[in-house]
């Protein structure tokens, strides 16, 4: 049980920080009008190094979880774990952070349906 929980723990770790990477310079280095006074070459190197704590966190993760490696997950159930996973650390991440986001019943049916995924992928 504690390669479930250690991949999943570490999934999420990962994703919190690529969110951060790839949306936190939206609202942290914005400024009115859309424009911000931080160098797009500061703002790439700022999410690079972000991501870094995202492989950090995510080859583990994949490492541990990987039936090729003596863990409980197949590859594709790897993925499809790591993409309901992105989506939900997305949602929480723009609703607190972006405090203007709303979502729509089409988008939580879309989630729903990814989740119908996740269903399908383990059961087969």
């Amino acid at each position: 049980m504690s390669k479930y929980i250690s991949t999943i723990g570490l999934l999420l770790l990962s994703n919190a920080f690529m969110t951060l990477a790839w949306y936190g310079h939206l609202k942290f280095f914005s400024k009115e009008g859309g424009h911000s006074a931080t160098p797009m070459w500061m703002i790439i190197l700022l999410s690079w190094g972000l991501a870094f704590f995202e492989y950090c966190f995510q080859v583990p993760a994949n490492r541990i979880g990987s039936s090729e490696m003596g863990g409980p997950f197949s590859l594709v159930q790897l993925k499809i774990i790591q993409e309901v996973i992105t989506l939900i650390v997305f949602m929480i991440f723009s609703l607190v952070v972006f405090k203007n986001v709303r979502f729509s019943m089409n988008h939580l049916i879309g989630f729903g349906l990814l989740v119908g995924a996740v269903y399908f992928i383990f059961k087969g």
